[in-house]
């Protein structure tokens, strides 16, 4: 697909479509439709920056949270049917449910950011139950924060970012291979710390943990202890006696 014909013939429908569909699990190229958006709004001045980030931001919303609820109702069920032809299986699924039941907020906000994170963050989110009214707003600030500093980044570079483009990608591809290496390693690491931890915290099959925690009853609420009676005054033990 040619991202920058696709964007200059379409406008912010390419970008809003691009953009929520990536989002919402599929590996689309979203990111680079932004920063195409914004680079020939700011050579050509043919698109507006505000509606660029506007589209942008509502699409990055919109995706995530069909890819929240696509994960929520049937998430752990597409995981466990074709988990292993990506290596996913019961014990990634409960590190992946440790983390974002103590660390939701920051992966779904710096997902954004990241490649691999951006596109399945929110589809993992649902499957390991993180609530949505925690979901929500990390997500939301996440899509405007992430909209608002590539779609301006990129309109203010205009033309430049087109002409580095090549060498900044040579650069970052450098880094980016650097970076991975050290995550592999330090990743490798953590994750049977982790995998250990997940296993105490969640015993058994997820669906079972998931069933019991649906099953359990709720705490009758707690009842106050009885006031006792109250003293008779001075005058009403006189007039007693």
């Amino acid at each position: 697909m040619n991202v920058n014909h696709f964007v200059s013939s379409y406008g912010y429908w390419a970008v809003f479509l691009l953009v929520m569909v990536e989002s919402l699990g599929v590996p689309l190229p979203g990111e680079t439709a932004l920063i195409a958006a914004g680079t020939y709004a700011g050579a050509t001045h043919r698109l507006s920056l505000w509606l660029i980030f506007f589209v942008a931001s509502a699409a990055a919303i919109v995706g995530d949270n069909i890819g929240y609820w696509i994960g929520d109702k049937g998430g752990y069920r597409l995981a466990r049917r074709y988990g292993s032809k990506v290596h996913l299986n019961e014990r990634e699924l409960k590190v992946a449910r440790y983390i974002f039941d103590r660390q939701g907020s920051k992966v779904v906000f710096f997902g954004r950011f990241i490649s691999v994170l951006r596109t399945y963050s929110a589809f993992l989110a649902g499957t390991s139950r993180m609530r949505w009214r925690i979901f929500l707003p990390a997500n939301a600030l996440g899509g405007l924060v992430w909209a608002a500093i590539y779609s301006s980044a990129s309109y203010y570079a205009g033309s430049t970012l087109r002409s580095v483009s090549g060498k900044v990608d040579l650069a970052l591809g450098v880094v980016a291979v650097v970076v991975i290496v050290a995550a592999l390693f330090a990743v490798r690491h953590s994750v049977a710390r982790l995998a250990e931890k997940a296993e105490q915290a969640y015993p058994g099959p997820l669906d079972e943990v998931d069933a019991k925690a649906a099953h359990k009853p709720a705490k009758p609420p707690a009842t106050p202890p009885a006031k006792p009676p109250a003293k008779a005054s001075d005058e009403q033990a006189v007039g007693r006696s």
